[in-house]
């Protein structure tokens, strides 16, 4: 376990070029342009991180200010994802999820039930979450185990499922998002995409980036946009005109700068990327796999940062007048936009699509974690998390509201 978290607490920053470097090897790339591809990943992930960090530094102050207007008063409260990630990695399961999600991925290769290589280690925390509340749920460790290692295999799955459409949409050649937080709605807006499909004149609208900036001109430039929806933001969370100036410039930043990031990413994936075909090719008959990484590398695209700055407002108003919930959006705000990764890729970047299929879930989603809230608060107290000051009872939207980790969760408390 020391070495483990010793591993963990290095962060993907340093830990990724390494696998990277390795990872090339085996595939017979040469060590000098193996080292470079690996070196390039590594700066690419730090740039997306800077980014990403500017959103979240940015956007969650202004979502919490937007809760505090509406004068929400709800007794869950959502503590955010790196509380949920501490929670699940400090549990019982947490302490062996690493070495299960790679026995999983290992033996799914071996059977060709995956074509993923799944190197998000950082993110197995999804799993270790899922573990978490079933063990809360039924006293079983046993049963945790095998809640999280089914959890590995059906991201697998759903990341191979979406693969093609994410590299189309992304532009990310030999990716896949094995990411347990976005690729829970796959199942769910790809029939809900379809039903809109049948519905007349909505299934008519056409917003996806490249259609608003023919249609609006400059204003339909992602730059713009990510401005004009920052001001909005500014707006409703009652700024001065200074701040309001500065989260506007700070959205527009994001959209301009995170393609950016990717791109210097992919300089270094590329080579990777077609070594690792000619490798499948001379050994496994033109079989393919995928670099399996996190959605961080999808959350900055126009189509997706757009649709989740409207649903910030969209959410703190459902949590006010959905009957039944009782989580506080607070610490999870920022992270909408990971929830949209992999939803952006079915609308085809249909901003308006995208807005209709994220309010849906989100819905749905303050609904499940006001579900999981007390298991939540048992998990967390077991793994002796220190509680917000008054908050008696903890939830969150990233991963307390996680569809694929409640059906697993109602599926495992049947045994």
């Amino acid at each position: 376990m020391s070495v483990i978290k010793y591993l963990l607490d290095l962060g993907a920053t340093v830990m990724l070029p390494i696998i990277i470097f390795i990872l090339g090897l085996i595939l017979g790339e040469k060590p000098g342009r193996a080292f470079r591809a690996a070196l390039t990943i590594g700066i690419g992930f730090i740039g997306i991180n800077l980014v990403i960090g500017l959103l979240v530094n940015n956007l969650g102050p202004a979502a919490q200010a937007m809760v505090k207007n509406m004068g929400v008063k709800l007794n869950v409260i959502d503590v955010g994802w790196p509380a949920s990630a501490a929670i699940a990695f400090a549990s019982k399961v947490g302490a062996l999820v690493i070495p299960i999600g790679l026995v999983v991925n290992i033996i799914m290769l071996a059977t060709r039930l995956t074509k993923t290589v799944n190197v998000d280690f950082w993110n197995y925390w999804h799993f270790a979450f899922t573990g978490a509340l079933v063990t809360a749920a039924t006293g079983s460790l046993t049963l945790g185990l095998i809640a999280a290692a089914i959890n590995a295999a059906i991201v697998l799955f759903l990341a191979d499922w979406t693969a093609k459409m994410v590299q189309d949409f992304y532009g990310l050649p030999g990716i896949s998002l094995p990411h347990g937080f976005s690729a829970a709605y796959v199942p769910i807006a790809i029939p809900l995409n379809k039903l809109i499909d049948k519905i007349p004149y909505i299934n008519k609208i056409e917003a996806d980036p490249d259609t608003i900036s023919k249609r609006f001109g400059i204003f339909g430039e992602p730059v713009v946009i990510g401005l004009i929806l920052g001001l909005v933001l500014g707006v409703l969370a009652k700024y001065d005109v200074k701040a309001t100036l500065n989260l506007g410039m700070s959205m527009a930043g994001v959209m301009f700068l995170m393609p950016r990031m990717v791109r210097i990413l992919m300089e270094g994936l590329i080579p990777i990327s077609e070594a690792a075909k000619v490798f499948m090719q001379k050994r496994f008959k033109g079989k393919e796999f995928y670099i399996g990484l996190d959605s961080a590398v999808a959350v900055g695209h126009p189509a997706a940062i757009s649709t989740a700055l409207i649903l910030v407002p969209i959410t703190i108003f459902l949590a006010v007048i959905l009957p039944g919930n009782n989580v506080l959006p607070f610490g999870d705000l920022a992270t909408i936009p990971f929830m949209i990764a992999m939803i952006a890729p079915i609308t085809k970047g249909n901003v308006f699509r995208s807005v209709v299929i994220g309010t849906i879930v989100i819905a749905v989603g303050l609904w499940i974690a006001t579900n999981v809230a007390p298991l939540l608060t048992q998990a967390a107290a077991e793994a002796a998390f220190k509680f917000p000051t008054g908050a008696t009872e903890i939830s969150s939207i990233c991963d307390g509201a996680n569809p694929l980790t409640w059906v697993i969760l109602q599926i495992m408390k049947l045994f």
